[in-house]
């Protein structure tokens, strides 16, 4: 269920807003249990998964870091080579 959430501190160009938000979806899922909340729950779903991307985006302004940023691409490579020695 959490297998969205990537690393988004230190990366060039700087996370998007959605990058941001699916990661606020995915942890408010895990936490609550729910890949699909109810309709009686859905507004606090919404309001969980605005205030943790809010957090979310005053953490990664708040960070800083001396390390070169990394790439994407480079880091996708890296992960598909991983999960294929994970599954050969």
């Amino acid at each position: 269920m959490c297998r969205n959430i990537r690393t988004l501190h230190n990366f060039e160009p700087p996370a998007t807003t959605d990058e941001v938000h699916a990661a606020a979806v995915q942890y408010v899922r895990k936490i609550s249990g729910s890949a699909r909340p109810s309709q009686a729950n859905q507004a606090a779903f919404d309001t969980a998964v605005a205030e943790v991307a809010g957090a979310t985006r005053r953490l990664l302004e708040g960070l800083t870091t001396s390390a070169p940023p990394k790439d994407r691409e480079v880091e996708a490579a890296k992960a598909r080579a991983r999960s294929a020695a994970r599954y050969a």
